[in-house]
Order: C-alpha cells, then structure tokens, then sequence
C-alpha cells in the first residue's frame, strides 16, 4: 500500500471520513481521519461492514490527499506536502507547487467522488454504501439548499449497488445516530463539527449539530454560551458561533458570542440575547458562513 494518506478536515464528519476512505480505496492510499469519528458516521461504518481509519493528528513528513477541504486552518496539523484536493467547497488555497485539483459546487465530496469513479463505486457495495450515507448526511436528507439535482441522481444509483430500498428512511435513521446530545458534554457537542475560518485576518469559529429536538439545547443554553465565551477568550477568536440545526422543523438556532451587529447585519435579524431562531437555515457553508464573511469583508 502507497504511503499516500488522504485525509478530511478536523473535526471529521461524516462526508469527510466516507470520501477519504473510498478515494483511498480506489486509489491504493491510506485513508486516515484528523479526529476520532462521530456516531452518525460509525453507523454508516457499521452498517456496510467498513472498519474506522487510522486517527492521523499530525501529518508531519506525510504527502496527503485533501479531501472535504482546502483551507489552512482546517488541515490536520503539520499539513505540508499536498499531493491533490478533492472538495465542493469554495477554494482558500495557495501552494507553491502545481498539484491536482478537482472541486465542484455540488452537496458532498462523496458526489464528487462517486462521479469520478463511476465503474469502481458500482462494483462495490460498500463504496456505494457510503458514498450515499456521505451525500444524505451533508444535503441533510436533501433538506439543505446545497442539495443539487446531481447529488440526488447520485444517491438514487448508489442506493440501489448499496441495497437500500428506502433513501429517506435510511437517512433518517443514519440522522438519529447522533442526534440526541442528553448527556454529552457541551464542548463534544460544539465540537463534533467545528470549522475554524479566516474573515479579513479575524478568526471565526463556526461549529453545528444536528438534532431533531431542540429544546435539548434549550435546556442547556446557558452551558452553551458560557462555553462559547470560554473558546473565544482561549483561543483568540474574533467570533464563535454554534448553530443547533433541527432537522424537523428544519431551522437553526444560531449561538454566538462576539459583535452582535455583524449577526444583525448577516442575517437581516434583530438580536436581543445570545441566540436568534434562523427559519430554513441548514447549511454552515451556505446559509451562514457566507454572509458572516461578506459582514466582515464590508466592515
């Protein structure tokens, strides 16, 4: 095996551990996380019988292969030599040699990858198993804006290699894995998909979970916010903000802890308290840390 490791982003989810694993795969690399994996993503590690990768948290010395990112500040430490970047999301990137990129505006990287390699995912069941959990867990059950028509298309040719006969409710079900967050700590939970951003040379946070209650999170609002106080004084953020997104009702309650002005003026909102309900918000990379940027860059 190729002493290639190809690696998602930190605090992996469940696109960025699927993508690097079939990618891999195909390729003859090693697939490696950042991080441990969450629950949604064992579940869809489990269901097709595929073991977790190596947890790779500093990749010094080690040539790589970017999947579900390409910014700095989103790279397993020690990230130096890049061989090629597999993304759909919008490019910060500079590198001084010419390598392989391939990023295309669709829901996932795992339909990215399923186009790339249309043969090889349809000759193997658990490839096409989790590519499709991937696509269901970043377009949210296609519930999120990013959602295209190709990722749908995709899901319903991989669900049929996988065997699953019902999309929505296998969605639903890989959702639940990790939905509920009764007795977890509250920095897991802020943590569980957090990206860190670069606005104009200030440094913002952006963390989000999924539950399908959130008066789970209303119980616990104070923990949050005192937490989120605690990141930004700790670490030197500019701002931090958690978004607990309910899949049901399909909307956000977005936390933050920073200028509120810069959350009235990104969302068009009036904001009397640490928190503001955000109706059809679902997607971070959308809906959220575009307009917070576009704040920033006008200010």
């Amino acid at each position: 095996m190729s002493d290639i490791y190809v690696i998602g982003h930190k605090a992996p989810d469940t696109d960025t551990v699927c993508s690097a694993i079939v990618y891999a795969g195909i390729k003859g690399y090693k697939p490696a996380t950042a991080g441990p994996i969450n629950e949604e993503t064992e579940f869809a590690l489990k269901q097709f019988g595929v073991p977790a990768p190596e947890v790779l948290e500093n990749a010094s010395g080690k040539t790589l292969v970017l999947v579900d990112h390409n910014e700095p500040g989103q790279r397993v430490d020690g990230a130096e030599k890049i061989l090629a970047i597999i993304d759909h999301h919008k490019m910060n990137f500079n590198y001084p040699d010419p390598i392989f990129i391939h990023v295309e505006p669709v829901g996932s990287t795992a339909t990215v990858i399923a186009k790339m390699f249309p043969n090889e995912v349809k000759a193997n069941k658990a490839y096409a198993g989790l590519l499709l959990s991937a696509i269901l867990s970043d377009t949210v059950i296609f519930k999120s804006p990013t959602t295209t028509e190709e990722d749908k298309k995709i899901a319903q040719e991989l669900a049929q290699v996988a065997g699953i006969s019902d999309i929505t409710k296998f969605g639903v079900d890989l959702k639940k894995a990790k939905a509920s967050i009764k007795g977890k700590p509250v920095a897991d939970v802020v943590h569980v998909d957090f990206k860190d951003y670069d606005f104009k040379g200030k440094k913002v946070g952006i963390g989000q979970t999924e539950v399908v209650d959130i008066e789970e999170v209303y119980e616990r609002k104070d923990e949050f916010v005192n937490y989120l106080n605690e990141l930004k004084n700790s670490k030197g953020y500019d701002m931090v903000i958690f978004m607990a997104t309910d899949i049901i009702k399909e909307g956000t309650e977005l936390y933050y802890v920073g200028n509120a002005a810069i959350i009235e003026k990104a969302f068009n909102v009036k904001v009397s308290g640490p928190s503001v309900w955000l109706p059809g918000v679902m997607s971070r990379k959308k809906q959220v840390a575009p307009p917070v940027e576009k704040v920033y860059l006008e200010g």
